[in-house]
């Protein structure tokens, strides 16, 4: 709650997901698509989407971390957003030119990511390595399916996850994502990305056929289209620059983002945040009487 001199900007990477256009996704996957419990779920998600929306009347500017995200703040809050896209470290993401022959993904091992999806269509293709970085509650369920040629290293330090990025012949990501840092990062390393053709990879991803590419999408979440994009990746490998796909993942720098976000702020407030109320004849300004505007997130 702001009050009638207090600026709201708020910065958003999704509307509530679980309650918006993913209603359906969440109550299948919870189990919750019959009974009591179901009926339950499903009241308390109208109760959310109701609060969320009344929330959303009280900012001032909306920022959105993707087109994808801001095109989904119009359909949930019937508001239009500025596209800020966030802040990824790259400092520690150095460019390695010289590729090994294994492909990577590395994610939370959640439904949503469909790292399942990525293990089931490598393990079609025992000519090929995969390695897979991250753990979470699917981790018993992707082991299950892995073939040998599926290297699941669950959790790792930093080090190595960025050391595999460098070297991977390509990083692999199959979720619809909001963004995607995972994504950028890869990029970072010189290395292109296999992704799915949804939610922000198409922002952060130039893929064939466009000039100077760096990466390739595939257009349905199932082994076999993502099979297909591989094979497309492998034929046209001599069209993917390291020093490119670099240079690109460079557009979502930290010194971008906080540029973009000053431009937005000074151009909206260009006297800064405090308004001073004119003084009056009659009686003298009480210090309460300095209203200061913040921006909350």
């Amino acid at each position: 709650m702001t009050g009638p001199n207090q600026i709201h900007v708020s910065y958003v990477h999704s509307p509530i997901r679980y309650a918006w256009d993913l209603q359906h996704q969440y109550l299948r996957e919870a189990h919750l698509t019959n009974g009591i419990k179901s009926a339950m779920a499903r009241i308390l998600l109208h109760y959310m989407r109701g609060w969320d929306s009344r929330s959303a009347n009280g900012v001032d500017h909306l920022l959105a971390n993707s087109q994808f995200i801001a095109r989904r703040i119009q359909k949930a809050y019937h508001r239009d957003a500025t596209v800020i896209y966030p802040p990824v470290d790259l400092k520690n993401m150095t460019m390695c030119t010289r590729k090994d022959d294994f492909y990577v993904t590395a994610s939370r091992m959640v439904p949503y990511k469909r790292i399942d999806l990525i293990v089931q269509a490598f393990s079609k293709t025992p000519e090929r390595r995969l390695v897979v970085i991250g753990d979470g509650p699917e981790m018993k369920k992707i082991k299950a399916v892995a073939g040998h040629n599926v290297a699941i290293l669950g959790h790792q330090p930093s080090d190595v996850l960025v050391d595999h990025l460098r070297r991977a012949r390509a990083f692999v990501f199959a979720a619809e994502e909001d963004f995607g840092i995972s994504v950028v990062e890869a990029q970072a390393c010189g290395t292109p990305v296999i992704a799915f053709g949804r939610g922000g990879a198409l922002e952060s991803v130039v893929g064939l056929p466009l000039e100077r590419p760096t990466g390739v999408f595939f257009g349905e979440q199932t082994p076999e289209s993502l099979l297909t994009a591989v094979g497309r990746f492998e034929r046209s490998g001599h069209l993917f620059d390291p020093h490119q796909i670099r240079r690109n993942a460079e557009r979502f720098s930290s010194e971008n983002f906080k540029a973009a976000l000053m431009t937005f702020i000074d151009a909206r407030f260009p006297h800064g945040f405090v308004e001073e109320i004119p003084s009056r004849a009659s009686e003298q300004l009480d210090a309460d009487e300095l209203h200061l505007a913040g921006a909350t997130t």
